[in-house]
């Protein structure tokens, strides 16, 4: 029956080439789209499980760059039973970079307590350094600054070179590589310095990072945390951060997405997360995404869909003789519409497989050509699932040709050939 179809098909290249094509182009364009999707819960997923301490903030606030509290509240948490440091965090916008403004990709300056820093047991920058030094106490002070891998190929520098950042004038002593897109946007120097140079006052930080001891049950200090500061009020004003619309959209959409987190903390002047609340926010945003994507690879499943209907019918047209006389010779209704089906089904896997694998290239292309601004993933399972869509799209794209041709009396199809 297979080979039967398979001659079909070969007897009208053309034509069963064209709906192939089309087929192969819309799974290709699903693929790559839904990869932008996973490509986000991928690399959330991988760069907040390289962080395992909490980040303690203002409530609703989507990122640390929208975040404002009191330096001093972060005494009272280095106070609390389980808590080994509590690392002070003030994080804004770079908007000039040796005195040329860049927006796209975002870069930011982050201003790190040097002592606390030192005190942690693991950082996520220090453990990926790959060139020079990680910033030390004695950096205290200092214009020195750690930078990431793609700031660095960006601007072409390297150690020893100075860095203009908004003015301030810094030395590269240090360049790391997270390998993630959320980490490596970091430009890190003394605290000190960023607040001077975007006029942080000494009352503010924009987070704090708490490690905590060893064996210390992550949720239940998180319940601490909060609990400690219910009925607070929060008086710190943040500065002005010179966001771009789409920008401030796209973080809203992700602080709006956060349901449960924010509503858990809304009676408390701090919000607590942990790796699995940020990976759960992000794929709460991801879902939404998912639908955008999803209207986006209708259209051309649409198309490609139409087109398969289009090839199968007038393939059955042509035929009607032949059809005619299978069925004079014995055949079934049934055995008609299974040649068919096999027919549009064998356009079907291998359009997926072949879109499947185009798009999963062009996924790899993407990453390799702009390494440091998207990063698409196409997992076993999206492919998997492109192919098996693929299949039941061809088979369905069939149907009403086959089950027209199956229905007909052997003279009637005779007749009209």
């Amino acid at each position: 029956m297979y080979r039967f179809a398979l001659k079909n098909l070969f007897s009208r290249p053309v034509r069963s080439l064209l709906a192939l094509c089309g087929l192969t182009v819309a799974i290709a364009g699903m693929v790559g789209l839904f990869s932008v999707a996973e490509g986000i819960e991928a690399s959330v997923s991988s760069t907040f499980s390289k962080v395992p301490g909490l980040v303690v903030m203002q409530p609703g606030a989507p990122v640390p760059l929208f975040s404002h509290i009191p330096t001093d509240w972060g005494a009272e948490i280095a106070q609390m039973p389980g808590v080994h440091v509590v690392h002070p965090e003030v994080w804004v916008r770079a908007n000039l970079l040796d005195g040329k403004p860049r927006f796209n990709p975002p870069r930011f300056l982050f201003g790190s307590d040097l002592q606390q820093i030192s005190q942690l047991a693991y950082s996520v920058y220090r453990e990926n350094i790959q060139e020079g030094r990680f910033l030390k106490e004695s950096d205290r002070g200092q214009p020195h600054a750690l930078i990431s891998r793609p700031i660095a190929e960006q601007l072409q520098k390297k150690i020893g070179d100075k860095l203009s950042v908004d003015g301030l004038e810094l030395e590269i002593v240090g360049i790391y590589s997270c390998k993630s897109l959320f980490l490596d946007v970091a430009i890190i120097t003394d605290i000190e310095l960023v607040r001077r140079s975007a006029r942080v006052g000494e009352n503010s930080v924009s987070c704090f990072y708490v490690e905590p001891g060893p064996n210390v049950d992550r949720s239940a200090l998180a319940t601490t945390i909060r609990d400690h500061f219910r009925g607070r009020s929060n008086d710190t004003k943040a500065p002005s951060l010179g966001l771009g619309a789409a920008e401030n959209l796209v973080l809203t959409a992700i602080g709006g997405a956060k349901g449960e987190a924010t509503a858990e903390s809304s009676e408390s002047a701090v919000e607590v997360r942990d790796s699995n609340d940020w990976v759960r926010e992000f794929k709460h945003f991801s879902e939404d995404l998912d639908i955008f994507l999803g209207l986006m690879t209708a259209i051309g499943i649409t198309i490609a869909f139409v087109g398969i209907v289009n090839t199968m019918l007038m393939s059955v047209t042509e035929r009607f003789i032949e059809f005619g006389i299978l069925k004079a010779n014995g055949w079934s209704g049934s055995q008609v519409l299974t040649l068919i089906g096999a027919e549009s089904g064998i356009l079907g896997v291998v359009g997926g497989v072949l879109g499947s694998f185009l798009g999963w290239i062009a996924t790899h292309v993407v990453n390799a050509h702009w390494p440091s601004r998207i990063y698409l993933h196409a997992g076993p399972s999206l492919l998997l699932f492109s192919i098996a869509f693929s299949t039941v799209l061809g088979i369905l794209g069939g149907m009403y040709p086959a089950l027209r041709a199956s229905r007909m009396v052997p003279m009637d199809a005779i007749r009209r050939g």
